[in-house]
């Protein structure tokens, strides 16, 4: 099948990845190369970011098998593309000046008739006297003028999404570009027409076609997949016990036999990708979260038997 496009995995370097990360990372290599897609990895690094991170991430993807067709790029180098976007948008008149503050913003998303989390437009007709004083105060973010109150796209698992689309920031106060303009812009220049992420980001898909319809760049197609949760229904978490591949070494567990559970818990056969890859089904795999317990899906293995000792001043000659 020839290569058309890529698919990508795109994680922040804020630590380690835990087990639901990696299944994500193994269903988006999956779907890519089930569709003859290249598969890049990304590094999304302009907020959170732990010193040795990115190399420990990118050691744990290659021991699954899993590495990026195209040399490794990250966000805090791009931001000659955002400029650019950035500048389109505001000579078009669609960016403005918002000083709101995170409790102003929460305040204003309660409010009655709100979607919850929506921003209301509060800042987005200050005149141009209300806007200098305000800037003496503090620094404002840039948010979009947005032309439309919802807009819609197709998932290849989620079907048909529609949700709100606000006038949602693009530049933070603290003047780092805020993700949904990031992630727009760099699946654009990287070729990425295939984004597989987890679903808790089903919501913002419909935010970012909007913005790369204004932006004249093409829409990927999403697969937004189940996330892994703990027992209590949470979002998995390096908090919730032995989910690394280090932690689970110090318990014994070898890469191979970590990734045939992950794999287990796609309906998919164990002992490599690409057997995992010979009989991917989109169509077919689970569509619940993953419910991880880590004591379960990961005992320690049973202790060495040995011999019991026998005293030596009790053996008779």
């Amino acid at each position: 099948m020839a290569h058309q496009g890529a698919g990508r995995f795109a994680p922040s370097p804020s630590g380690q990845l835990h087990i639901g990360n990696l299944r994500t990372a193994v269903l988006a290599w999956l779907f890519a190369r089930s569709t003859g897609r290249d598969f890049l990895v990304r590094i999304e690094d302009l907020d959170r970011v732990r010193a040795g991170a990115e190399a420990d991430q990118l050691a744990e993807l290659a021991a699954l098998g899993i590495r990026s067709d195209a040399p490794v790029i990250r966000q805090s180098e791009q931001g000659h593309r955002y400029a650019q976007a950035l500048d389109d948008l505001l000579h078009r008149g669609l960016v403005y000046e918002c000083f709101c503050t995170r409790r102003d913003v929460a305040e204003a998303a309660s409010a009655p008739h709100v979607w919850p989390g929506f921003y209301p437009g509060t800042c987005r007709h200050l005149s141009e006297t209300e806007r200098v004083l305000l800037r003496v105060q503090q620094r404002p973010a840039l948010r979009l003028k947005s032309g439309v109150e919802s807009w819609s796209v197709e998932d290849l698992l989620a079907g048909h999404v529609s949700a709100p689309v606000d006038d949602f920031v693009l530049r933070r106060n603290d003047g780092v570009i805020a993700y949904n303009l990031a992630v727009v812009v760099d699946d654009a220049a990287q070729g990425i027409d295939q984004v597989v992420r987890g679903d808790d980001l089903l919501d913002s898909a419909p935010r970012q076609a909007y913005l790369a319809s204004l932006l004249g760049l093409p829409v990927p197609v999403y697969a937004h997949v189940p996330l892994a949760v703990t027992q209590e229904g949470r979002r998995l978490a390096k908090r919730d016990g032995a989910v690394t591949l280090e932690d689970l070494a110090r318990l014994g567990w070898a890469v191979p036999a970590v990734l045939d559970v992950v794999l287990g818990s796609l309906g998919l056969p164990g002992g490599s990708l690409e057997a995992a890859l010979a009989v991917f089904d989109p169509g077919r795999m689970p569509r619940d979260p993953w419910v991880v317990d880590p004591s379960a899906l990961f005992p320690p293995p049973p202790a060495p038997a040995c011999k019991p000792s026998v005293p030596t001043d009790k053996v008779s000659s």
